[in-house]
């Protein structure tokens, strides 16, 4: 089994170069978290006060979900909080459960995705594998995200094929992260609905909670998989190229891209550095030789046209 190729931060920089991307703020990791669930409570109050801004809340409340799912995997790394316990209470508690997820089963998957990275053992090969497919393809794709379809596949049947199978490295992610967590994340969407109802507005949850968990976060996070990895040159041979990054206009971060997870290929590089440092990790390794090897990406739409470009 052989591991993706590694660059050890001394391969391009001076330690007094790589010494801001070492440390990490206590705060910063919490108030990510909040900042996410802020969000998310403005955009329920604005549906629940003016309705018509529904559709347009289903969007905000869809991407910052995927935001929690981001706070999750950053977590995995230890990149919430200095404390492990209270960083894994935050992955878990806040971020995962909510939508699903299990930060204790999620961790060993995700390392391993980056210790194998596009080599034959990688957990996420299947995700980037078939791409570029074609335009009817992916809008097939992109339909069975917003129609719920693959919600149901993730939530209901990898659940119940979960559980019955007790064979969770069998399955696909969707599995992966969801199987054993189904009691906590009904727990919490319990107590979701509860206080719902408790405010007089019992609906609000099925439409500005459930339906962006069963539509709009499946489409992002699929856009986000296929941006990541799919269609980069090169990959399972360069860590350069491990993975892509993808320059985000301010209407992609609110929409696509939360919390500088389009960073990707500086994250694959080095793993440790805090989400919030990738900007300036970006800003730092490209101004190396080295980084004119990176694969960088002019928006999410230049994305999807390379991905569905197979005739």
């Amino acid at each position: 089994m052989p591991a993706a190729p590694r660059v050890r931060p001394s391969d391009l920089f001076t330690s007094d170069e790589w010494a801001p991307f070492q440390s990490r703020a206590a705060w910063v990791g919490p108030l990510l978290v909040a900042h996410c669930w802020g969000v998310i409570g403005l955009a329920v109050a604005a549906g629940v006060i003016w309705p018509p801004l529904i559709p347009l809340c289903v969007a905000v409340i869809g991407t910052r979900q995927l935001g929690l799912a981001i706070l999750m995997h950053e977590a995995v790394h230890g990149g919430l909080s200095p404390n492990a316990r209270f960083n894994d209470f935050l992955g878990h508690w806040l971020c995962a459960v909510p939508v699903g997820a299990s930060l204790a089963l999620y961790r060993p998957y995700h390392l391993s995705h980056h210790k194998y990275a596009q080599q034959a053992e990688d957990p996420d090969l299947v995700l980037s594998a078939p791409f570029p497919v074609t335009r009817t393809s992916l809008r097939r794709k992109i339909v069975r995200d917003l129609t719920g379809q693959t919600f149901f596949k993730q939530r209901v049947l990898f659940a119940f094929k979960a559980f019955a199978s007790r064979r969770d490295e069998d399955l696909a992610e969707g599995a992966v992260v969801t199987g054993r967590s189904v009691a906590p994340f009904l727990l919490v969407n319990t107590a979701l609905l509860l206080g719902a109802t408790l405010a007089g507005v019992w609906w609000a949850y099925f439409a500005l909670w459930l339906l962006p968990l069963a539509t709009w976060f499946p489409m992002v996070t699929r856009l986000r998989n296929i941006a990541e990895h799919a269609c980069v040159e090169g990959s399972s041979a360069d860590a350069f190229r491990a993975a892509r990054t993808t320059r985000a206009s301010w209407w992609e971060r609110a929409f696509i891209a939360p919390y500088w997870v389009n960073f990707h290929a500086e994250h694959h590089l080095f793993m440790h550095v805090p989400c919030w440092k990738l900007p300036a990790l970006h800003r730092a390794v490209r101004g190396k030789p080295q980084g004119a090897r990176m694969e960088v990406a002019e928006g999410y739409l230049a994305v999807l046209r390379e991905a569905s470009a197979k005739a």
